[in-house]
């Protein structure tokens, strides 16, 4: 056979294998999916990722024609079973729920997570977001974003800030404002959400950096007060509370994303798929009634504007936890 027939033969060859896996996925990404998916949840049930999960995994199941299945697997701040999710197969058939903090903070906090956002996983696509909010107890004397940074700088270290545990979003949240405003004040961390909220509403800690779920109520009734959402636009669920930007720290942002990735090398046809029913489910009534129950807005996606998401979050934490010098074994 000479070169040139050779080199026809093996066009030709390479075609058809191409042809043959272009088939293959097709074909699957049809069949799909014949059997229940699973949906990491990589923190404990009742908590607010779990709440989200299960709306999601109800809704889907529905869309899909198969049974979404919940599995939570907690520990280590969500690191447990996104590792789990990481060296599941790619089929599209094990899913696991996200937040900013296990793919943009957890990476960089622990020596070893055992997983990569960005090279493990495959984005499916954005579901919510909820704001870090500084909130306030009625009697404090703090009662505005500026006056905690006028207070913080005319007494540094002397003012008391509350956040849930070392690490958290809204830990590094307080830690950032410390950073960007050129302040100084106490942070106390606490074991939780729930005890911190219990604290600022008994007045034993006067301010607050916190998700909005665990304070709602409270903040609805008056009995806590929120001064400012640290997010890119006010919140719906709040719409007379400004923005950081707009209570005097201009560009102070720390927002909680919740979406879905998929084990990386999930095929194509699938990843479009799913994220076609979760952008339909999400921008249904009932679905934002229940995201904003948890204090979120809706933030539906396409696969590549949350692997954008990903890469800008990343870059931003990181950044402070090196700078702090916040490593967890």
């Amino acid at each position: 056979m000479t070169r040139r027939r050779w080199s026809r033969a093996v066009r030709r060859w390479a075609a058809a294998i191409v042809c043959l896996c272009v088939g293959s996925v097709a074909a699957l990404a049809q069949d799909y999916p014949s059997r229940p998916v699973t949906l990491i949840v990589p923190f404990p049930a009742g908590g607010g990722v779990d709440v989200v999960g299960r709306v999601v995994a109800e809704k889907l199941s529905a869309m899909l024609g198969q049974q979404v299945i919940i599995d939570n697997r907690g520990g280590a701040a969500g690191v447990i079973g996104t590792r789990v999710a990481a060296k599941a197969a790619a089929d599209g058939y094990t899913l696991v729920m996200t937040t900013t903090g296990t793919v943009a903070v957890n990476p960089s906090l622990y020596v070893n997570p055992g997983y990569d956002p960005l090279k493990d996983f495959t984005p499916v696509g954005l579901i919510s977001s909820t704001p870090i909010v500084l909130m306030a107890h009625p009697s404090s004397r703090v009662q505005s974003l500026a006056e905690l940074i006028a207070t913080a700088r005319k007494e540094p270290g002397k003012l008391d800030v509350g956040t849930p545990p070392a690490g958290t979003s809204s830990h590094l949240a307080a830690e950032l404002l410390k950073a960007e405003a050129g302040i100084d004040f106490t942070i106390v961390t606490y074991k939780g959400t729930g005890p911190l909220t219990t604290d600022l509403l008994g007045g034993h800690v006067p301010l607050a950096l916190n998700v909005l779920a665990p304070a709602m109520s409270n903040l609805q009734s008056g009995h806590l007060r929120a001064l400012a959402v640290a997010a890119p636009a006010r919140s719906s669920l709040f719409p007379d509370v400004p923005t950081a930007t707009e209570a005097g720290l201009p560009g102070f942002e720390a927002v909680l994303h919740y979406g879905i990735l998929a084990p990386a090398g999930t095929p194509r046809p699938i990843i479009e798929r799913l994220n076609r029913e979760l952008r339909t489910l999400i921008g249904s009534a009932e679905v934002k009634a229940r995201i904003a129950s948890d204090g979120g807005d809706p933030l539906p996606s396409t696969p590549e504007e949350f692997g954008a998401d990903i890469a800008r979050e990343s870059a931003k934490w990181s950044a402070l936890i090196r700078k702090l010098g916040l490593r967890v074994e």
